[in-house]
């Protein structure tokens, strides 16, 4: 009965009349819960012997959904008590509170989608889901990976791997704890993103996927949300990865690649010898203008010399009072010793709007007189010196990034968080080694 709600629709009203007036109560009142006649090709899992079950797609493309009905496959039985396939499920998400919110509260999560009879019992100070047949279901965050090693299980699903903050670990230590039973899978549930532990996991032998763009599931989203989208998006790096679900090769002649930006991540340290906080500020900040780009940089001294942390990405989009704000209290929470700002429009405006929400704040103006490409290249040159390593993920900054050339911006809209990180490290490594602690004109 694979898909048989896309042949009922294309049949027309004659042939779903035909088909539910056949059907006796039971069955009629069976039929919302059952998941092979409404799901859609991408949301049904391949034939054969797989281990992993990658659902590639756009935003609200129905990989939730997706995930939610193949765990329910996996631990229900023919009767609400008979055991299924699988026993022990490992739910993993970004972190724990959205793993809570998506995958087991969410309108498309486990508890909306089990029926009445076979529904499960969220134990919240357990983390897990216990259902009527004795199978469990444990929650994780990726951001511990070490809380996966010890238990084990005969399924699991994970949901938006690629933007966990430690994927390659989490990955590969719940890898090691689908151990049970005589064929353990996983599914995972995600909009791509060109991230090594994407890559190897769709190159790997075992794995097998299905993939749909944000359109193909438009009858369950909200009125003219796919036409605004598109409208703004179409066409875009962004809305291909983003709309469309696709995987992105990098950009050609980009400064960063986020292969090598997944290699730069790490634990920073408690103590930085200065902070720096970058702003590209929006001006206007009405309808429709660029966002303030606001970047974080700390600097340790280590035997080779100094070296930076990209600490937070706390860019905002509003007016000069909303980032205003948000440069002082990003100010205020790591201690910044510097804030610099583009003042090539605005000029005095920009301080003046600083010093009215943080009237002690260490302030530089900063007026860029080159491109954009030629501004990012020499800080280009401190990450592959390793000079620069991240502190997280910090998607939209690194996606920025992975789309600057020498020629320019090669990704949507305006690279507001890439200038912010530039001027912030031209203030942190490159200008003190230059010129003291002068900062010129770029």
């Amino acid at each position: 009965m694979r898909c048989a709600a896309g042949w009922l629709a294309s049949g027309g009203p004659e042939a779903a009349d035909r088909l539910l007036a056949g059907l006796s109560d039971n069955a009629l009142a069976a039929l919302p819960w059952l998941w092979p006649f409404w799901a859609m090709a991408h949301q049904l899992p391949p034939d054969g012997a797989w281990r992993t079950w990658v659902v590639l797609g756009g935003r609200g493309a129905g990989k939730t959904r997706a995930g939610a009905e193949w765990v329910r496959g996996m631990v229900e039985g023919d009767r609400p008590l008979d055991p299924g396939r699988a026993r022990r499920v490992a739910l993993v998400g970004e972190t724990y509170e959205q793993a809570v919110r998506v995958m087991i509260e969410g309108e498309s999560g486990l508890l909306a989608c089990s029926p009445p009879d076979r529904r499960p019992e969220w134990k919240a100070t357990a983390r897990k889901l216990v259902w009527p047949n004795g199978a469990e279901a444990w929650v994780y965050s990726a951001h511990d990976p070490e809380a996966l090693r010890g238990p084990q299980f005969d399924a699991a699903w994970c949901d938006e791997l690629a933007k966990w903050p430690k994927a390659a670990a989490a990955w590969a230590q719940l890898r090691f704890c689908l151990r049970l039973g005589d064929d353990p899978r996983a599914v995972v549930t995600t909009t791509p993103r060109n991230v090594a532990v994407l890559r190897d996991l769709l190159a790997a032998p075992d794995t097998v996927r299905t993939h749909a763009p944000t359109d193909a599931n438009r009858a369950w989203l909200a009125p003219g949300f796919v036409e605004t989208v598109r409208r703004q998006y179409g066409g875009t790096r962004f809305g291909r990865q983003e709309l469309d679900g696709e995987l992105l090769e990098e950009v050609e002649g980009a400064f960063w690649s986020l292969r090598q930006l997944d290699g730069l991540r790490g634990e920073a340290p408690e103590d930085f010898e200065r902070v720096v906080i970058g702003v590209d500020p929006a001006v206007t900040g009405g309808a429709g203008s660029d966002a303030t780009g606001i970047v974080v940089v700390g600097v340790e001294r280590t035997p080779e010399g100094r070296r930076a942390w990209v600490l937070e990405d706390a860019t905002v989009a509003g007016r000069p009072a909303v980032w205003a704000d948000a440069v002082a209290a990003a100010s205020r929470r790591w201690g910044a010793d510097r804030v610099v700002a583009e003042g090539n429009q605005g000029g005095e405006l920009i301080e003046q709007v600083l010093r009215q929400v943080a009237p002690d704040l260490s302030y530089r103006r900063v007026t860029a007189r080159r491109s954009k490409g030629a501004r990012a290249e020499p800080v280009s040159a401190l990450y592959e010196q390793g000079r620069v390593r991240h502190a997280g993920t910090f998607r939209a900054l690194e996606d920025e990034m992975a789309a600057m050339t020498a020629r320019g911006f090669r990704g949507a809209g305006s690279p507001d968080r890439v200038d912010a990180l530039v001027w912030a490290l031209w203030a942190a490594l490159i200008e003190p080694a230059r010129a003291g602690p002068t900062i010129r004109h770029l």
